[in-house]
């Protein structure tokens, strides 16, 4: 298990060293002369993470982004990954990078392996209290073919069995294919279901342990109450 643990003591703190590890990972893949690729998730934890992105002085017209997972809804919807990423990361200095959206869903895994480069530069998770990471949910039909080890689509349709709306996600094989993963983690509860995640049980259950659980990347935790 690669995994390591940032401790903050607030979440300002976090943003900032996230936004700079971000950064960082950036920086590196376009020092090597080629293009570098920023997958991230939606929700309420990473807003503060985005509108700081959006300020980094990169060479954004070199930079893809896209998105680990996305709810099957309008584009204009307020659940919509794809308009978080475009309101609040795509703005100001970040607006020239190249975005991909998980979108349409006949085409999602042909637009990832055509449009985003791999190794991901870096990939940014969250997780929900059920310990669900991506829209990899437990209880999920699709959940046993999204982390088969010969899978070979980069993304599939899944059924949350309990969270509104199905969706697109990225497959296991196609999150752990990244230069580094970053899961990005705020509040107290938050921090028990890692904890109860990083302690030993079935991978099903709490499909976060699907990334904690592997040699192929190191995984970085940034947490803060």
């Amino acid at each position: 298990m690669s995994v390591h643990v940032r401790e903050f003591s607030d979440q300002e703190s976090l943003t900032r060293s996230l936004c700079r590890y971000t950064g960082q990972a950036l920086t590196r893949a376009l020092s090597r002369g080629r293009r570098a690729s920023l997958a991230v998730s939606g929700g309420r934890t990473p807003v503060p993470l985005f509108r700081a992105l959006a300020e980094l002085d990169l060479e954004w017209p070199q930079v893809v982004i896209t998105l680990v997972d996305d709810r099957l809804v309008g584009t204009d919807h307020p659940d919509s990954n794809e308009k978080l990423v475009r309101d609040l990361l795509l703005q100001k200095r970040a607006k020239q990078a190249c975005f991909v959206p998980l979108r349409p869903e006949a085409g999602c895994h042909r637009r990832l392996q055509q449009e985003v480069p791999r190794p991901h530069s870096l990939l940014i998770l969250g997780m929900g209290k059920d310990g669900h990471t991506a829209s990899l949910f437990p209880g999920a039909p699709e959940l046993n073919d999204a982390v088969r080890p010969d899978q070979d689509r980069l993304c599939l349709t899944v059924t949350p069995p309990r969270a509104p709306h199905q969706r697109l996600s990225m497959t296991l094989n196609a999150i752990l294919n990244s230069d580094r993963i970053a899961l990005h983690l705020t509040g107290l509860e938050k921090r028990r279901v890692l904890d109860q995640a990083l302690a030993q049980g079935p991978a099903e259950e709490m499909p976060i342990r699907y990334v904690l659980n592997q040699e192929r990347v190191t995984v970085t935790v940034f947490w803060a109450p």
